[in-house]
């Protein structure tokens, strides 16, 4: 029902190309009028008159952008790939840069706890476990899910917390029977006066140069322990990145993971261009940065956090399967069955379209101005000036439907 909902929103926004061919329209009528009467005032013929009129009408002019666009989102929601408007399947075909958050765009989002390490001797793995299970039962984070799915798995008790608080991008506090709890971040708990030692840097190293995400819980002003996740690299990544380059597009990585961490999945897909430990409104100005050097920007996201990044750019993509229903309200595109691997064949649809809407409309201008002359000579008469209009219309929509079912892929 939602995707039906995009679909129909998507028909109703129109492109900019047919806001420009809708107003040129409304000038074209006055002046084939104009045309009209100086046809008959200098042949003193109606009929050449009245054949100006026929051929002169833009209607051929007026359907070149809609059908296009129709034909394209037609064929992009067959493929899975919802367009919410011509608007933003204009914009994808000036696309020159696109930026990629990672957990959940490249890689599945699926977080495993895969490493929990304590620092306090006097506490078990499965009571840190418990206790950042606790602290983190509240949160929206992909990370605080996981960790909570894993303590359920492993039926370790998870306790209400009497207060919480989270700082996006960052970490949450909460207070787990009387314990004043931090997780999150290294530069989250250093910003609340909790400093990480040799010993626990040189964990997060390790973990980081395997490509883990990890979260420091500390106790109060101690650090107590670590749990690292691991998340699965979409495998069609690489190749997506590869064909984009292909077509001249520069691709950018932009996430709140350490930069080591986001280094080791950037060279797995081959992004040379990585800025990392973003908080969500740094994503913003990275991406504005972007705009500054003339690019025209899109982002692909699937989080809350991603939600202004997304906004900010020129066009943006949500992962509309697994992807957070802000981000997926607030992109263009959404990728329903959250496959990657379409980008490309968007991009490719995006460039198709415009220049079919290019082509349509030169068409249609030509048809005109060849039969205007025509009529001016005489050559064609109200009948046949009918029939070379009418031509015109069928040969514009003709075009757009061949998007329809044309092979991008």
């Amino acid at each position: 029902m939602r995707t039906l909902v995009m679909v129909r929103e998507a028909e109703n926004k129109q492109a900019p190309m047919q806001r420009i061919a809708d107003k040129a329209a409304s000038w074209l009528v006055p002046v084939a009028l104009l045309i009209a009467i100086l046809a008959y005032l200098f042949t003193k013929n109606i009929i050449t008159a009245v054949t100006v009129l026929v051929v002169f009408c833009p209607c051929a002019l007026v359907l070149a952008t809609p059908t296009a666009i129709m034909a394209a989102i037609g064929q992009a929601t067959k493929h899975g790939v919802i367009i919410k408007s011509g608007e933003a399947l204009e914009k994808m075909g000036k696309v020159d840069t696109i930026a990629f958050d990672k957990t959940g765009t490249l890689t599945y989002g699926r977080l495993d706890v895969s490493d929990i390490v304590v620092f306090d001797e006097a506490m078990s793995e499965i009571a840190l476990l418990s206790l950042t299970a606790s602290a983190e039962a509240k949160s929206e984070h992909p990370l605080g899910k996981a960790i909570v799915a894993c303590a359920r798995t492993k039926e370790v008790p998870v306790m209400e917390s009497t207060s919480f608080k989270m700082t996006a991008g960052r970490g949450i506090f909460a207070e787990i029977q009387g314990r004043k709890l931090l997780c999150g971040s290294e530069a989250f708990l250093r910003e609340n006066g909790v400093s990480a030692g040799a010993s626990v840097r040189s964990v997060l190293e390790q973990l980081r140069a395997q490509g883990k995400a990890s979260v420091l819980v500390a106790d109060g002003q101690n650090c107590i322990g670590v749990i690292a996740l691991s998340d699965v690299l979409r495998p069609e990544g690489k190749d997506m990145v590869a064909r984009l380059a292909d077509m001249h597009t520069r691709t950018v990585l932009l996430t709140g993971d350490h930069q080591r961490t986001a280094d080791y999945f950037a060279r797995q897909v081959g992004i040379s261009e990585v800025r990392a430990e973003l908080l969500p409104e740094e994503k913003v100005q990275a991406i504005e940065a972007l705009q500054r050097e003339h690019r025209n920007v899109c982002m692909i996201g699937d989080g809350v956090n991603d939600a202004p990044a997304l906004k900010t750019a020129d066009v943006s993509v949500a992962m509309g399967g697994m992807g957070s229903d802000i981000a997926v309200d607030a992109a263009d595109v959404a990728l329903m069955s959250d496959d990657i691997s379409k980008i490309p064949y968007l991009k490719r649809l995006s460039n198709a379209t415009v220049k079919t809407i290019q082509f349509s409309i030169s068409l249609s201008m030509c048809i005109n101005f060849v039969a205007i002359i025509l009529s001016l000579m005489e050559v064609l008469t109200p009948t046949t000036g009918a029939l070379v209009h009418n031509a015109g219309s069928c040969f514009v929509v003709l075009i757009a439907a061949l998007l329809y079912d044309r092979k991008f892929e």
